[in-house]
């Protein structure tokens, strides 16, 4: 039986070492891979040791070699057993790593009533100590420590180039550049981008506005994405969606210290009611080191088409919001997540409306796609696999000194 607990958790863990030494994302995880061969092999040679001790004796230290590569067995087992209960989803593999932990535990216990030799005592005792501290400080470090980090974010601004009028002056163009910088030391997969300009009016009001009129317009800051100034005299309207697009292909990414710039151009005729337009940019996006996105991020629906899509969708579709759907299949960044815990699909929601557009993005288990998530799910999922949500604007400019041209 201990030979058996030894050589099924060698098995597990070459398998699980192995794929996290040569393909996980981060140095810890590299490591903690390097950590799980050498304990695989350990408990390999324990089996053997452990054969000699109960039937050859023909080393004289096989006993101690057997002590080490059981209780070796037991450690690794056990913070493997933990590992699966806070994070994995996987019933077989939990039931795996509790017969495991807790045949490895008999193991190091029929092991020592078998008047193992221990010579130098205390070295023994200093190195399994040393050992073991280390392993539990590189589990620590990559499944609590490295999960709660310090945050990087990248950046997106927005500049605007000089306008410029058509030959029979009935139209005028204002080219933007869009720059996403990542100064950071972590690559970012792009889900989703969106550019969109807003069209608005602000006409001038002939005297002074009173007090209550600042109060009704302070009320709408909770019900807008935009807020309005409180303004003596002008009376600002909601906005109107002038132009939207993805300004970056989704599924790209964007690697640490690495800068990316485009340019868009927004058109509008001489004679636009506009007194104002506002450009907006937005990037949903993911960290490299905290999963693996598998390409491609395929297009999957339309909001307004035949294919089956959530509830809540269609709830927004009455409101004047459609959308674009796009999702892939994403990996987990360690081989041990990858196994324990159910498939993840990623899904991108490109949504826009007569009063703007936004990306959202979600990651749900295969089959719960269309469920809504709640806050704290949400923000657990973000959290997990290094979601961020960029924004940036309005950048304002107003277009009376263009309409005056004519």
């Amino acid at each position: 039986m201990i030979v058996l607990v030894l050589l099924m958790t060698t098995v597990t863990l070459a398998r699980f070492g192995l794929v996290d030494f040569v393909h996980d994302l981060t140095f810890a995880g590299r490591l903690t891979g390097a950590v799980l061969l050498v304990v695989s092999f350990t408990t390999l040679v324990g089996a053997a040791a452990v054969l000699d001790h109960c039937i050859r004796q023909s080393f004289p230290y096989s006993g101690l070699v057997a002590l080490i590569g059981t209780f070796a067995a037991l450690l690794t087992n056990a913070m493997l057993l933990v590992q699966t209960f806070k994070d994995g989803e996987s019933a077989g593999y939990q039931a795996l790593f509790s017969a495991l932990t807790a045949g490895s535990a008999y193991a190091v216990f029929a092991v020592w009533r078998t008047s193992v030799v221990i010579p130098a005592p205390k070295r023994v005792a200093a190195a399994v100590i040393v050992s073991s501290v280390i392993a539990i400080a590189n589990f620590g470090y990559q499944n609590l420590y490295q999960p709660n980090q310090r945050e990087t974010r990248p950046i997106i601004t927005l500049s605007m180039g000089k306008p410029v009028l058509s030959k029979d002056r009935t139209a005028f163009a204002v080219p933007v550049d869009i720059t996403l910088h990542n100064h950071g030391d972590v690559g970012f997969y792009v889900l989703g981008t969106e550019f969109h300009a807003m069209g608005k009016q602000v006409p001038l009001s002939p005297k002074d506005r009173l007090r209550q009129q600042w109060r009704t317009d302070a009320e709408q800051w909770s019900k807008s994405s935009d807020f309005y100034p409180l303004s003596r005299r002008e009376i600002h309207q909601p906005g109107e969606l002038v132009e939207a697009k993805p300004w970056m292909p989704e599924g790209n990414w964007v690697e640490s210290n690495d800068t990316f710039t485009t340019r868009v151009v927004v058109q509008l005729p001489m004679d636009t009611p506009y007194d104002q337009v506002a450009f907006y940019a937005s990037a949903g996006l993911a960290r490299k080191d905290r999963l693996v996105l598998q390409s491609p991020l395929n297009f999957v629906a339309y909001s307004w088409g035949r294919e089956k899509v959530p509830g809540w969708m269609k709830k927004q579709q009455k409101s004047g919001l459609d959308s674009l759907i796009y999702r892939a299949r994403v990996h987990e960044n360690n081989a041990i997540d990858e196994h324990t815990r159910v498939p993840r699909l990623i899904t991108v929601y490109w949504t826009f409306g007569t009063h703007g557009a936004k990306v959202q993005t979600s990651i749900t288990r295969k089959g719960e796609e269309n469920r809504i998530a709640t806050q704290a799910e949400s923000g657990e999922v973000s959290s997990r696999y290094g979601l961020v949500n960029l924004v940036t604007g309005p950048v304002e400019r107003t277009l009376w000194d263009i309409k005056s041209r004519r």
